[in-house]
C-alpha cells in the first residue's frame, strides 16, 4: 500500500540558534537574494494576444491532488470523449483549433490579473511579473487563490507497481497538457504577428503562460504536501526543456531560486528545510563532479550574476545546513545548455543527494560564500546528465574505444535518412538482420486508385492557414512550425504528390522520414527493444510502423500459415491524450473529424519490417500512433505514424500501447 511518513523534526540534542550561527560568520549583507538561474530570467508575457470566436473556459478544475494520512491519491476524472455520431456530415469541416483559440483568449485574459505579493517571500517580486508568486500554493475550487504552500513535510513510501504506473500516468498527463498549452500559445502569437518563421516572435513565452493557466486551474502537482525525496511519477533521468515545467510537476517549487525549501515559519520546530536544488553553474564557485557536488549558497550576486557581497546563513542557505543536520536528502536537478532545445537549455533530474558538509570561505571574487558538499545516494539509476553526455559521445565518436556489442552500424542499409544501429551485448542473437528493412508500408495497388487523389494545395512557398490542405484538416494544421504534433486527431492529411508546396512545408512531417538515430538493442526484460541516441522532444515524429498491408481475406490466409501479423485496430487510441484539454475547459470535445472507419486490415511483418516493429508494449507508453494520409486518399488504409508522448531521453526504451490481446491466443500482437 502507498503510504507516506510525516517528518516532524525534533532532534534529541539542542540545536544552535540560527542567529548565533549567522553572527559567528561575521558577514553583513543588505538583503538575501534567492539563488537565481541567470539563463532563466523571467520575461514578461505579451498582454496583447488576439483570439477569435467566443467560448468560456471552465472555472472548476477536474483534477486536484489530495493527500491524507494513509495514502497519497491524485484524483483524476476520466477523459472527456466526444459523441462519435455528433458530426454526421464529414463535409461540414468544424474548425476545432479556432474554437480552442478562443478558449486560450479567455483563459489567458484571466491569467494576467494582478497577483498580490507573498509576505513570506525572501525578496518581494515586482507586481508586473505575473509569475512572481510561483512559491505560493495553487488555487482550486475549494480554496482561495494564492494560498500559501503546505508546510507539512512527507516522504512517500511503499509504492507498488500499480501505484508507480498510476503516478506516472498523472505526471505524463500533466506534462502533455503543459506542452499542448505552450505550443498553442506560441502558434497564436505567430499568427497574430503574421510570422511564418518558427522562433522569430516568441514574446508570448508559452512556457510561462501555460504554467499560469494550469496554476489558476489548480493543476500543479504536489502542492498540498511538501514531499521530501523522490516525487511519485517522476523518474531519475527525466528531462525538462523549461524551468516552469519543473514547478508544474512539483519537482522544484520556485521559478528562479536555486534552493527550494520550507521556511522556518512553516516548519513544525522553527527550522527551514531544503527539499531540492537546481545546479546550473550560475555561481562561479560551484564545482560539479557528478556524484559529488560543491554547491555555493545563494545571495550576494548583482544583476550581472557576479558575486558582489558576502553571503549569510539565512533562508535557503540555512535550510541546506538544517537538512544536513537532520540527514534529509534533497532532489538535484541539473540545468545546462543543449543544442536543439526550444529553450536553449535542458533540465535533468539526477536523483537524491545528502548534504554532508558545509563551510564558509572566500570565493573567487573575494567575497565570503557558503559552500555545501553533497554526495549522491547509492542504489539509484544512472544520472540522466551522465547518460546525455554518453549518448553525445556515441553520436560524435568522441568516446575512447567503440563499445562492444554493435552488430550493425545501419541495419536499414541506408533506406532510412539516419542510420539504425543494432546492438547486442547479451548473447549471439542477430535475428533483426535476417529481415529485409522496410522504410514505409506497402499498400495494395487498388488503394492508390480509390477516391482519386483528393486534389492538392497551390502553396508554392509553403502552406498557409487558409489553403486547401488546412481545410482538409479542419481549418488548422496538425503541426507547429517546428514540426511538433499540436493535437492528436483521428486522421491527419499531410500535403501529397499533387501539392505544389516544397518538401520542407510544415504539413510534410511524417512523410519526410526518420530524423533521429535509433538503436535496436537486446534486452533481458523485453527481448528486443528500441532506444534513441538523440534526445526526442515531446510531440516529435519518430518513425512509421511499417509492414505489408493485407486485406481481411489475405490476413486470414496468412494467419493460417502462422505468419507474424500486426492488427492496427488494436493499438490504443493514445492520440486522444495528446492535446487533451478537458482538464482546462469544461466544453472540450475530443477531435472527431475526419470520421475514420474501423481499420479492417493487418500488417505482415514476417519477412520485412522496420525499427518500429521492435518497440515493446507498455500500459504506460511514451510513444503514440497517429494515422496519417499523404500518398493516397483512401481513409481506410492510413499510414501508422509514431510520435513521442513525452520528452524521451537518450538510451531510454521506446514503448507502444499495442492494445487488446488476440481473442484466440490471448497474446498481444507484438512481433518480437
Amino acid at each position: 500500500m502507498t503510504s507516506f511518513i510525516d517528518l516532524n523534526l525534533y532532534p534529541d540534542s539542542p540545536l544552535p540558534d540560527a542567529a548565533d550561527v549567522t553572527t559567528a560568520l561575521t558577514l553583513t549583507v543588505p538583503k538575501i537574494e534567492p539563488k537565481e538561474e541567470p539563463l532563466d530570467n523571467i520575461i514578461h508575457t505579451n498582454p496583447n494576444l488576439n483570439f477569435s470566436l467566443n467560448t468560456q473556459p471552465c472555472s472548476t478544475p477536474n483534477e486536484r491532488q489530495n493527500v491524507n494520512q494513509n495514502n497519497i491519491s491524485l484524483d483524476t476524472q476520466p477523459y472527456s470523449t466526444a459523441n462519435e455520431n455528433e458530426r454526421q456530415n464529414v463535409n461540414d469541416v468544424y474548425s476545432e483549433f479556432n474554437r480552442i483559440s478562443e478558449m486560450f483568449r479567455t483563459a489567458f485574459s484571466s491569467a494576467e490579473k494582478a497577483v498580490p505579493d507573498d509576505s513570506r517571500a525572501i525578496v518581494l517580486v515586482p507586481e508586473e511579473n505575473q509569475f512572481g508568486n510561483q512559491h505560493t500554493a495553487v488555487a482550486d475550487s475549494s480554496r482561495r487563490k494564492n494560498q500559501q504552500r503546505s508546510g507539512e513535510l512527507v516522504r512517500v513510501t511503499n509504492l507498488g507497481i500499480e501505484d508507480e504506473r498510476y503516478f506516472r500516468h498523472v505526471v505524463r498527463k500533466t506534462r502533455m497538457m503543459y506542452d499542448s498549452l505552450r505550443v498553442l500559445v506560441n502558434m497564436e502569437d505567430e499568427k497574430r504577428k503574421g510570422s511564418h518563421v518558427f522562433g522569430r516572435n516568441r514574446s508570448a513565452r508559452g512556457d510561462l503562460r501555460a504554467a499560469t493557466v494550469m496554476k489558476e486551474r489548480g493543476l500543479w502537482l504536489n502542492r498540498d504536501k511538501r514531499i521530501v525525496g523522490p516525487i511519485p511519477g517522476v523518474y531519475v533521468g527525466d528531462i525538462f526543456f523549461f524551468r516552469m515545467e519543473i514547478c508544474v510537476v512539483g519537482m522544484h517549487g520556485l521559478p528562479q531560486a536555486g534552493i527550494d525549501y520550507l521556511t522556518s515559519s512553516q516548519s513544525s520546530n522553527g527550522d527551514p528545510i531544503a527539499t531540492s536544488i537546481i545546479v546550473s553553474g550560475g555561481y562561479e564557485d560551484d564545482q560539479d563532479a557528478g556524484d559529488v557536488i560543491i554547491y555555493t549558497g545563494h545571495g550576494g550576486q548583482d544583476k550581472y550574476s557576479r558575486q558582489a557581497a558576502n553571503q549569510r546563513l539565512e533562508g535557503g542557505n540555512l535550510a541546506m545546513e538544517r537538512s544536513m543536520h537532520y540527514g534529509i536528502e534533497v532532489r538535484v536537478v541539473r540545468g545546462f545548455r543543449y543544442d536543439g532545445s526550444p529553450s536553449g537549455k535542458v533540465y535533468v533530474y539526477d536523483g537524491l543527494y545528502k548534504v554532508v558538509d558545509s563551510w564558509l570561505e572566500a570565493g573567487r571574487s573575494g567575497f565570503g560564500v557558503i559552500k555545501f558538499k553533497l554526495i549522491r545516494m547509492e542504489n539509484q539509476p544512472d544520472m540522466g546528465s551522465a547518460i546525455l553526455k554518453y549518448a553525445e559521445g556515441l553520436r560524435n565518436g568522441s568516446l575512447q574505444g567503440t563499445p562492444s556489442g554493435y552488430v550493425s552500424m545501419d541495419m536499414s542499409m541506408k533506406k532510412e535518412k539516419m542510420p539504425v544501429f543494432l546492438f547486442n551485448d547479451i548473447d549471439d542473437n542477430h535475428e533483426p538482420m535476417f529481415y529485409d528493412y522496410l522504410a514505409t508500408s506497402v499498400f495494395p495497388p487498388f488503394v492508390y486508385h480509390h477516391g482519386g487523389n483528393g486534389g492538392g494545395c497551390n502553396c508554392v512557398a509553403g502552406c498557409t492557414d487558409d489553403c486547401f490542405c488546412a481545410k482538409r484538416n479542419g481549418g488548422e494544421f496538425a503541426y507547429d512550425q517546428s514540426g511538433l504534433l499540436v493535437r492528436g486527431k483521428p486522421l491527419i492529411f499531410e500535403c501529397g504528390l499533387h501539392c505544389r508546396c516544397p518538401p520542407h512545408c510544415r504539413n510534410r512531417v511524417s512523410q519526410n522520414g526518420v530524423k533521429n538515430r535509433f538503436e535496436v538493442f537486446r534486452s533481458k526484460e523485453t527481448g528486443w527493444g528500441v532506444r534513441s541516441l538523440d534526445l526526442i522532444q515531446a510531440g516529435s515524429f519518430i518513425c512509421e510502423y511499417t509492414g505489408v498491408i493485407l486485406t481481411r481475406e489475405q490476413a486470414q490466409l496468412f494467419s493460417m500459415n502462422g505468419d507474424s501479423l500486426i492488427y492496427p485496430n488494436r493499438f490504443g487510441e493514445r492520440w486522444a491524450e495528446w492535446g487533451d484539454l478537458s482538464q482546462i475547459f469544461s466544453d472540450y470535445v475530443r477531435p472527431s473529424h475526419p470520421s475514420v472507419p474501423p481499420l479492417d486490415f493487418a500488417m505482415d511483418v514476417s519477412r520485412v519490417r522496420n525499427v518500429a516493429c521492435y518497440m515493446s508494449h507498455s500500459a504506460c507508453p511514451n510513444v503514440l500512433v497517429q494515422l496519417v494520409l499523404y500518398d493516397h486518399s483512401s481513409i481506410a488504409f492510413p499510414h501508422l505514424m509514431l510520435f513521442a508522448m513525452e520528452n524521451i531521453p537518450p538510451m531510454r526504451e521506446l514503448s507502444l500501447d499495442y492494445g487488446e490481446a488476440d481473442e484466440w491466443t490471448g497474446k498481444l500482437s507484438i512481433c518480437n
